[in-house]
């Protein structure tokens, strides 16, 4: 009998179905009903056939070993081993190049002209460097007062801008903002309503609050946006980036509050009493 039929009389004689078998020896069903017909291309190459006849035959029993040999028999016999030497031997040999020490003069040689010149271009062009300008700043100067004018007749209205008493205070004047040179920023007198409008250069982050802490806008202002607020008092705003925007208080254009990458706080409004 053929290999096919030892194992289909076998598997009968044991009772079981070709699917109870699949299910012991982890092979399709289809497969099994080709190999008990003799039928080995299912398989995939002898290797993975001789290997299916020696699972079933031992779940059946059978001497797996002679069943194998017949295999291989009727196959072309035991393939030969294949020596590594003949797999892994190149066609061509492969020359390998002499490993050179290297080039110790060249290398100083090279290294000592490029200090040479380096001197020689320090040399010529430190008379050309720019002269730090050490000039000192000249203060801002104050506000120039106006002459005192002479007080005026009973029951008359004081003029504007005159206080009605000798040596009282004089009323503030119509400015509605200075510059706090402590913080970069407008300042106002308190009660007065502060405008921030603020343009982004580049996209940048930023909180904004009112005197009493609510908060206006939160959020990313987007490059070529420019965005305005109003606040009695004063507002307090944090800036991610303070170099990608430009500031206008009430107004005055005041630039950029800080340097390009660095997160600060500001404050417009009344100036504090400790200014960081």
């Amino acid at each position: 009998m053929s290999i096919g039929e030892v194992l289909a009389q076998a598997r009968q004689s044991a009772g079981l179905t070709v699917d109870q078998l699949s299910a012991r020896a982890c092979i399709r069903a289809t497969l099994i009903h080709a190999v008990e017909r003799d039928d080995f291309s299912l398989c995939g190459g002898d290797f993975y056939a001789r290997g299916h006849v020696r699972n079933l035959a031992r779940i059946l029993g059978l001497d797996a070993e002679a069943l194998v040999h017949e295999f291989d028999e009727l196959h072309g016999g035991v393939p030969l081993p294949v020596r590594a030497a003949s797999v892994f031997q190149a066609d061509r040999p492969i020359k390998i190049r002499e490993r050179r020490s290297p080039n110790w003069t060249l290398a100083m040689a090279v290294a000592l002209a490029v200090v040479v010149v380096f001197g020689v271009v320090r040399t010529m062009g430190g008379a050309g460097d720019t002269p730090t300008d050490t000039r000192p700043v000249a203060a801002p100067s104050l506000p120039t007062l106006p002459p005192p004018s002479a007080p005026p007749a009973p029951g008359a209205p004081p003029a504007p801008g005159v206080p009605a008493v000798p040596g009282a205070p004089a009323a503030p004047s119509a400015s509605s903002a200075a510059v706090d040179p402590a913080h970069g920023a407008a300042s106002v007198r308190r009660g007065e309503e502060v405008v921030l409008k603020v343009r982004a250069e580049r996209s940048s982050r930023l909180s904004v609050k009112d005197a009493k802490g609510r908060r206006l806008f939160s959020g990313m202002l987007k490059a070529g946006k420019t965005a305005q607020w109003k606040a009695k008092g004063g507002m307090k705003v944090v800036f991610d980036d303070a170099g990608a925007v430009l500031l206008q208080v009430n107004g005055e254009k005041l630039g950029a509050p800080g340097r390009s990458g660095q997160s600060v706080e500001r404050s417009y409004g009344v100036p504090e009493a400790n200014p960081r």
